[in-house]
């Protein structure tokens, strides 16, 4: 169906095809909201959004344990000016509600590859493990924890 049409029509169609889907799931279903919220998260990431991911961060976030919002602002700040090429690659991304959570708490796991960020990242062939944890405030997911290997 798409292979038959015009380029422009096909780029609209490519666009608009997963956010159809999107819309297909219930509007307040956690889950659908979860994955919509790691999705926007990598989205903001790429386009160097620092302010869109501050946004998304909750209050009492931390990365490793120790490293807080402030930590998060000032690298992403660094390294949004110093390496322009950065791009972060999720692949296998997926994401759950945790069981006896009343839908409240949510988990994402990634593997991630990192490039263009020589000297800043040790160069690697396999990719970093992210395990990210979410929590609900009222329809919004907010990260509260960020974790790596």
């Amino acid at each position: 169906m798409v292979h038959g049409l015009p380029i422009w029509q096909r780029r609209i169609w490519l666009t608009a095809a997963p956010l159809w889907l999107l819309a297909c799931g219930k509007p307040d279903d956690p889950q659908v909201a979860l994955e919509a919220a790691a999705q926007r998260l990598q989205d903001a990431l790429e386009a160097e959004q620092t302010g869109d991911v501050m946004a998304m961060l909750d209050a009492r976030f931390r990365a490793q344990d120790e490293l807080d919002a402030d930590w998060a602002r000032k690298t992403m700040t660094l390294v949004f000016l110093r390496f322009a090429q950065v791009r972060v690659i999720a692949v296998n991304r997926q994401s759950r509600i945790e069981e006896g959570s009343s839908g409240r708490v949510g988990r994402t796991t990634a593997l991630v590859l990192v490039t263009g960020a020589q000297g800043l990242v040790p160069e690697r062939a396999e990719p970093y493990a992210l395990e990210l944890v979410w929590w609900r405030e009222g329809d919004d997911w907010k990260l509260r924890d960020l974790r790596w290997k």
